[in-house]
């Protein structure tokens, strides 16, 4: 019984949300075949999200499968309060997103893929744009790359086995 609790609790502690969802359709021999693509993100809004792409014939399996690729391919954002630490561009394809710090109080300047990544990464003040293809699937994951690239002081110093005062001079 404890087991089941502990799955379920498990489950709660992520938001889920669709970012897009594709009607694709193969066509064969005897006609065509219409099958469903859906791209979710999942976070705890506490530094922790991921992405996944689901693709089944309902729409609905579509989306368990996307969420569950998601919580396998989740990463941690390095975070500086409610914002970044630093200003970072990531490219995945054709896709390109700028993300940059914000003072507090300024929200999520940020369009529709983007916003649902930082929302569920737990950033509350940022501003970002994307730059090239507005393709959903290359958007989300030049925002992952982005995030992936973030690097606090401490990080910085520990990798260069400095002190953060020399980091930041």
């Amino acid at each position: 019984m404890a087991y089941r609790n502990d799955a379920a609790k498990k489950d709660t502690e992520f938001s889920e949300s669709l970012v897009a969802l594709n009607r694709v359709s193969k066509t064969v021999k005897g006609g065509r075949i219409a099958r469903f693509t859906a791209i979710m993100v999942v976070g705890d809004k506490n530094g922790r999200v991921g992405y996944g792409l689901g693709k089944a014939a309902e729409v609905p399996d579509a989306i368990r499968k996307g969420i569950e690729d998601a919580k396998k391919n989740m990463i941690t954002v390095s975070r500086k309060g409610s914002t970044i630490p630093h200003e970072v561009v990531g490219e995945f394809g054709a896709g390109k997103v700028l993300l940059k710090p914000a003072a507090p109080g300024t929200g999520i300047i940020a369009g529709g893929a983007v916003r649902i990544v930082l929302e569920l990464a737990g950033i509350h003040n940022i501003r970002a744009k994307s730059l090239r293809s507005n393709n959903p699937t290359n958007v989300v994951k030049a925002t992952f790359e982005g995030l992936k690239a973030l690097r606090t002081a401490e990080q910085v110093a520990a990798i260069r086995d400095k002190s953060v005062d020399d980091i930041k001079a």
